[in-house]
């Protein structure tokens, strides 16, 4: 027992995040349901430093229940660069709902992307929206390529469904905290077995928390094959 368990290791204790990226967190302070005040994003942001992050993209909610507009993510993203002074790159992008709001932001091309005109997009957990497929191929169309947002938790998609989305190009993103079955051990097994087929294309915290990402990173141990598995993914991603 023993040496099983010196087999496997901690996030933080692997090295995993030296020198990483987070493409996904809701810690731009006061404008979804993630961290509420600049104090806690610089506390935030203190404790990545610690552990050597190198990038954060700062993606909040833009749904029709967070009506978030372009102009004002991009005012309240200015202000935490002006407050943070510290070496961790700083993104900004949006996770956007697959809803009748993204829909109006895609017509308009009024989408903050990750680089490469990269959209990170998400759907309801157990359905998605009836013109899901439409929205896939418009986005495609007008030159984007989806990210689709820890596709581990969508309890309604079958394999048929992943292996058509990829077949179309779009990314998958892994939720850490999925390894560490926080959204429960049925989640945690689909995203491990994605993560041996080689699905993922980059990962991100989801953090809204500074204690739940400690929590996930402190105690979500990983053993010697996930880690490798992860290495590369969390150092960039592919290059798709």
């Amino acid at each position: 027992m023993f040496s099983f368990l010196q087999s496997k290791k901690s996030i933080t204790d692997s090295g995993l995040l030296r020198g990483a990226v987070d493409n996904h967190s809701h810690i731009l302070p006061g404008v979804d349901d993630g961290v509420r005040s600049m104090d806690e994003s610089l506390a935030i942001l203190s404790y990545l430093e610690e552990i050597g992050l190198s990038t954060l993209w700062l993606t909040p909610h833009t749904m029709e229940d967070v009506p978030n507009t372009t102009e004002g993510l991009k005012a309240r993203f200015q202000k935490l660069k002006d407050a943070y002074h510290g070496p961790i790159r700083l993104n900004l992008a949006s996770e956007y709902m697959m809803d009748p709001n993204f829909a109006s932001h895609l017509a308009a091309k009024d989408l903050l992307t990750h680089e490469g005109n990269r959209v990170l997009v998400e759907t309801s957990t157990w359905c998605p929206p009836i013109d899901f497929w439409d929205l896939i191929d418009s986005m495609m169309v007008s030159g984007y390529t989806p990210i689709l947002a820890h596709p581990e938790r969508y309890r309604y998609m079958k394999e048929s469904d992943y292996a058509r989305l990829r077949s179309l190009g779009v990314l998958f993103q892994l939720n850490l905290p999925s390894l560490s079955g926080q959204y429960g051990s049925e989640v945690a097994a689909k995203a491990f077995s994605f993560l041996d087929k080689g699905w993922y294309c980059m990962a991100g915290s989801d953090c809204h928390r500074l204690h739940a990402m400690q929590e996930v990173y402190r105690k979500n141990v990983l053993g010697k094959s996930a880690i490798q598995k992860l290495e590369p993914i969390l150092q960039g991603g592919c290059q798709i």
